[in-house]
């Protein structure tokens, strides 16, 4: 039984900025609400939310329908996840300017696969309402075209998916436009609400704000065949304070996967957040109770600059998405960049910071005998562009060995070898150079 009522739960999402739509509140709260006559069922209502399986991992984006997922799940709820091995066939236009290049069933069944873990390690799988994953493959793929156009189109007007943002955008781009098999999406997707309530008796379907008009068409399609009362909620899209778009870095898409973005760097993701989008996230994607995020915002309007706010919000996404092991290491691999005490992290940590720093490669020859002296092997790297300048830094103490200060008379050899391959060089504290031996 949940231990959380339908008001609270809306309460609590209204609080953190999450409520966009809904098809009607209250009565959404009375169907979230036991009401005390006893006929809740176990587990809850069911809330479904689709994931597409356009690559092998979820976005940073994806975020958004799971942790509403996850919310409805800790009010005692039951959460489905529905994969789309069948609308990923397709492609939803919601928020496309082209139409998509469409993937092979093969690779979509991979992608399909590779998301299943992500979304294990969000939602719990036990319990009185234990999460589900179901893939949309199983009802879209045996669906006959004739059965969908008679049994499912016949409730569909062209004028009224015309008048949908998605199809309208698209519509009005005289380049692209929007194909047959696009336009047919929503179809689709209204088609999997139907067949999610026939089957297992999920009432709510949830999503951000993009995926309104695809969420009523099936909210309708399901009252129109199965004469049931189903509930739709979006919530906002998440947009940076400066306008800029959520979940993109200089090197790309943040990912959810460890083998796409790294702990660290998705640690980072966070931890770089401005200090005015920082207590919007505390709200917006993590589970922190709403009385130790106000205590959290309380101190960072009072002092930003100790960064609390950032910090809890970069550990807790952390632990989330790959564990309190990985957000520990990813910790300690940001306090040792910044403190440049390198020397003891173990190799996979080591590669992964430095991933993306300047790096040289070089002859392991050099560090026989009595080594590379290291006024001439800067002129190797890019931290010194001639032999003056290196002088000068190392005789200011601003060049450092694998995070140990270096001086004029510093020679590399292969005792400095961190895990046998790398020496790390450092001018400052910023400019880093990895230098590799073979």
């Amino acid at each position: 039984m949940p231990n959380t009522s339908g008001a609270n739960l809306l309460e609590d999402l209204r609080w953190r900025g999450l409520i966009q739509q809904t098809t009607d509140e209250e009565a959404l709260i009375r169907h979230l609400s036991d009401g005390g006559g006893g006929s809740f069922p176990q587990g809850g209502r069911l809330v479904y939310a689709g994931f597409d399986p356009t690559a092998d991992s979820l976005t940073i984006g994806n975020l958004v329908p799971l942790m509403l997922l996850k919310r409805f799940q800790d009010a005692g709820h039951t959460p489905v996840a529905v994969m789309g091995g069948g609308t990923g066939m397709i492609g939803d236009p919601s928020g496309k300017d082209a139409e998509r290049t469409l993937n092979t069933p093969e690779i979509i069944a991979a992608n399909v696969e590779a998301q299943r873990p992500i979304i294990e390690q969000v939602l719990a799988f036990e319990g009185p309402n234990a999460a589900r994953i179901i893939n949309n493959a199983d009802w879209l793929g045996p669906l006959g075209y004739i059965e969908c156009l008679r049994d499912v189109g016949k409730h569909f007007s062209v004028n009224m998916m015309i008048q949908k943002e998605s199809v309208r955008a698209r519509l009005q781009e005289r380049e692209h436009g929007i194909s047959y098999t696009e336009f047919s999406y929503m179809i689709l997707q209204a088609y999997d609400f139907y067949r999610l309530h026939a089957d297992h008796g999920v009432t709510i379907q949830v999503g951000g704000s993009d995926q309104w008009g695809n969420i009523v068409a099936g909210i309708d399609l399901t009252r129109r065949l199965a004469q049931a009362e189903v509930h739709g909620y979006t919530c906002p899209l998440v947009t940076k304070s400066d306008g800029g778009k959520f979940g993109k870095t200089e090197s790309g898409a943040v990912w959810l996967s460890a083998n796409r973005t790294s702990p660290y760097a998705f640690r980072q993701f966070w931890l770089n957040a401005s200090d005015e989008d920082a207590p919007r996230f505390l709200r917006f994607f993590t589970t922190i109770p709403r009385q130790e995020i106000e205590a959290l915002e309380a101190e960072h309007a009072q002092n930003p600059g100790a960064r609390k706010a950032h910090t809890a919000l970069a550990d807790h996404m952390t632990a989330m998405l790959h564990g309190r092991e990985e957000a520990a290491r990813a910790a300690a691999a940001a306090h040792a960049l910044f403190s440049g005490d390198v020397a003891g992290l173990d190799e996979r940590t080591l590669n992964e910071l430095f991933e993306g720093a300047p790096s040289s490669d070089h002859a392991r020859s050099q560090l026989e005998g009595d080594g590379a002296g290291l006024v001439d092997f800067l002129l190797e790297t890019s931290l010194c562009k001639s032999k003056r300048e290196s002088r000068e830094f190392l005789g200011a103490g601003a060049i450092s060995v694998n995070g140990e200060k270096a001086d004029t008379e510093r020679r590399l050899t292969q005792a400095d070898l961190l895990h046998d391959s790398a020496i790390l060089l450092r001018r400052g504290k910023k400019n880093w150079h990895v230098t590799r031996w073979k």
